[in-house]
C-alpha cells in the first residue's frame, strides 16, 4: 500500500497568510493537491500540519488523515517527513512525499512516479524535469528508519544524494513538479 504524505506544516511567512487555505480553482491550494493525489488513485493520504493547524485540519477533516509536526516552527521539511513516516501503520510499505503548496502538480506526474515503482520495484523514485528533481517522490519502507534517525542540519537532499545509486528517475513533461507557492508573486503567477 502506498500512502501520500502531504507536507502542510509551514508557517507561510513569505506568503503573509496561510497558503494552504488560499483559493485555487473552485477549492483551496491544499484541497487541490489532495484531489490530484486521489485522482491518481493513491490509497491513503496523510497531511502533516503545523502552522495554521486548526484551520488546515478543519478544512480537510473529511478528506484526509492528519498528523501534527511539533517541530514545524523550525521550518525544516525533514521534521515533517519524519512526523508523517512515524504515523504510518505497518500495512504501508511505500510513502509518496508531496508538497501541500504545489497545487499545479499534475495527476500524470503522480501516476508516473507510482507506476515506475510498481514496474521496477525501485526503493526511491523521483520525478525529474530537465535534470532537476521535484515532488512528489517515493520512498519505500526499507529507507524509513534512516530518515527517521536523521537530525538537523542533515536534510532530505542529503538523504537523496547519499542514495544516488538507488534512485530511479522519471522524466516528466512539465515543470509543475518544481513549482511551489512561497510568495504572493508565486501565487499570482501560477494561479489558474
Amino acid at each position: 500500500m502506498i500512502t501520500a504524505i502531504i507536507l502542510a506544516a509551514g508557517q507561510s511567512k513569505r506568503m503573509g497568510q496561510p497558503k494552504m487555505l488560499l483559493p485555487w480553482d473552485e477549492t483551496t491550494v491544499l484541497e487541490k493537491v489532495i484531489a490530484t493525489f486521489k485522482a491518481a488513485e493513491i490509497e491513503g493520504i496523510l497531511v502533516v500540519t503545523g502552522g495554521a493547524k486548526e484551520q488546515v485540519e478543519g478544512l480537510i477533516r473529511n478528506v484526509a488523515q492528519t498528523t501534527f509536526n511539533p517541530k514545524y516552527a523550525d521550518g525544516e521539511m525533514l521534521s515533517s517527513v519524519q512526523a508523517g513516516l512515524a504515523e504510518l501503520g505497518s500495512g504501508v510499505e511505500t510513502a509518496l512525499i508531496g508538497l501541500g503548496d504545489q497545487p499545479q502538480v499534475q495527476e500524470r506526474s503522480v501516476r508516473a512516479v507510482v507506476d515506475e515503482h510498481r514496474v521496477s520495484n525501485a526503493s526511491i523514485v523521483v520525478p525529474s524535469f530537465q535534470m532537476r528533481r521535484g515532488h512528489p517522490w517515493l520512498v519505500a519502507r526499507a529507507h524509513w528508519n534512516e530518515i527517521l534517525s536523521m537530525e538537523s542540519p542533515a536534510s532530505l537532499r542529503d538523504f537523496l544524494n547519499h542514495h544516488i545509486d538507488d534512485i530511479r528517475y522519471v522524466e516528466v513533461e512539465n515543470d509543475s513538479i518544481l513549482q511551489d507557492l512561497d510568495t504572493p508573486n508565486d501565487y499570482l503567477k501560477f494561479k489558474p
